[in-house]
């Protein structure tokens, strides 16, 4: 089953440090509750994403074009048992999501640019990614980790994350791995903090968030992954506003 979020979101992401989380922590965890899904806390997510043969994707991030997409799997906590293949499109500052499930096999299939044999179920994003693939040329090109933390509020339909430990790796076709090898990519101490929203943001929440010293960037883990595998240096210091949300 294909699932579509045909709404827009706002998205706004943030770099924080250790001390900014356990402030903000405090602050909302009377006003939200943990993620439904991982209430026991942190998890982790590793992605792949695909770039065709020209690094469109990276190349459109980088100069800001929108709307744009990129299409990645997806996995959490290393489970190969709930894979899901997702297409994310941003427009400026609102983002929306299509997904839809794949099996393992079918996941190593097109980690090795192979096509996979459609089989029961209606999934169009799939066939769209394959259309791609065959006409454009686009390949798994880098794995993004990182460990979230996430709160949620049914007002607004509110969702703060906190992303730690962000790593890339090159080796797509370890994309399984429990022991894939991947480097940091930012320094040690600096994270990111994500905040979702659907067509406004409640106050309380706002205030909550506003230590008075948080600076907004636009930011892509993507980007900073690749760019990390290209040029092989970490991120030690500086804004992060060269990589385009």
């Amino acid at each position: 089953m294909e699932r579509f979020r045909g709404k827009y979101r706002h998205e706004q992401k943030f770099l924080v440090d250790e001390r900014d989380i356990a402030l903000i922590t405090a602050r909302i965890r009377p006003l939200m509750e943990p993620d439904a899904f991982h209430p026991e806390g942190a998890y982790r997510i590793r992605s792949v994403y695909f770039d065709d043969w020209q690094d469109l994707a990276l190349r459109q991030n980088l100069s800001g074009v929108s709307p744009r997409s990129k299409f990645r799997i997806r996995i959490y906590n290393e489970n190969m048992d709930a894979i899901h293949l997702e297409q994310k499109i941003k427009s400026h500052d609102l983002t929306r999501k299509k997904s839809c499930p794949l099996t393992e096999a079918e996941c190593l299939c097109l980690l090795r640019g192979r096509p996979v044999r459609l089989s029961g179920g209606d999934r169009p994003l799939l066939t769209l990614l394959q259309t791609e693939m065959l006409l454009h040329r686009l390949l798994p090109k880098t794995i993004v980790e990182y460990e979230r933390t996430a709160y949620t509020c049914k007002k607004g339909n509110v969702r703060v994350t906190f992303d730690r430990n962000l790593a890339s790796s090159g080796y797509v076709l370890r994309f399984p791995d429990r022991a894939l090898p991947k480097r940091p990519v930012m320094a040690a101490g600096q994270h990111i903090m994500e905040v979702k929203y659907d067509e406004f943001l409640p106050g309380f929440i706002r205030s909550a968030l506003d230590t008075g010293k948080l600076e907004r960037i636009t930011f892509s883990k993507y980007v900073l992954c690749r760019s990390h595998a290209l040029s092989g240096a970490v991120r030690k210091e500086g804004p992060l506003s060269a990589f385009k949300g």
